[in-house]
């Protein structure tokens, strides 16, 4: 099984605009989401909890601006990347996206693939290990590219799921990450999995992490689930 996908939110009420984002979004291997309006779009930053957004700057009721202010302002949603589209060009429009918190802002009409290129960019911030980049925390080294992982220069053999387990650990070291979390990113938001199935894997992971006499870097937290370090 493959890392969950990474989850992007698309948030533009022109349908014919969604679903050329969504088709090449997919063709990329991302998980795509959609709204049309601000309110569904809050309702699915909620429940989705995506791992970027690509919000236009005209909705009805809610603009796009509003909805970014709002991701921004939660501490739950504010770490989620934002690239805004809009038609409006001028400086002082891309001054105001990007200090109402916009990470990119990209002016219709525009290049699909520059676009993709600049949510890759934004997504090797966030989610580096589903780009392929290589992540490192105290004497571990983990390379995505190569998928392979190494302790104290020493490598270390994960079976597929305690490798996905510890790149996502590794993505954010020290965050506390619930096992529901976990769960939707190990394996992925569309299959079903006892939540108990993660501490069988944490403890196979925390074996393999061990095997050479290295400490246990893998920190429970009662009543929660894990963090790294």
């Amino acid at each position: 099984m493959a890392q969950a996908q990474p989850c992007v939110l698309v948030v533009e009420d022109e349908g014919a605009q969604r679903e050329v984002l969504k088709y090449n979004l997919e063709s990329e291997g991302f998980s795509v989401v959609m709204a049309e309006n601000g309110d569904e779009a809050m309702l699915l930053v909620a429940e989705e909890q995506p791992d970027l957004i690509v919000l236009d700057w005209m909705l009805p009721n809610v603009s796009g601006i509003e909805i970014c202010r709002r991701v921004k302002a939660d501490p739950a949603t504010r770490q989620i990347p934002i690239i805004m589209l809009s038609a409006r060009s001028e400086e002082v429009d891309r001054v105001r996206g990007l200090e109402t918190g916009a990470d990119d802002y990209v002016v219709k009409p525009y290049s699909v693939v520059e676009l993709m290129a600049r949510l890759r960019t934004q997504l090797r911030r966030t989610r580096p290990a589903s780009m392929g980049e290589r992540l490192s925390f105290s004497d571990i080294i983990l390379d995505a590219g190569e998928h392979r992982v190494f302790r104290g220069g020493l490598p270390l053999h994960l079976g597929p799921t305690e490798f996905r387990l510890l790149s996502t650990l590794m993505e954010k070291p020290g965050r506390v990450w619930t096992r529901e979390q976990l769960l939707d990113r190990v394996w992925g938001r569309d299959i079903y999995v006892d939540t108990r199935t993660i501490d069988v894997h944490v403890g196979r992971l925390r074996k393999a992490l061990m095997a050479n006499g290295g400490d246990n870097p893998v920190r429970t937290v009662r009543g929660t689930g894990y963090a790294l370090g």
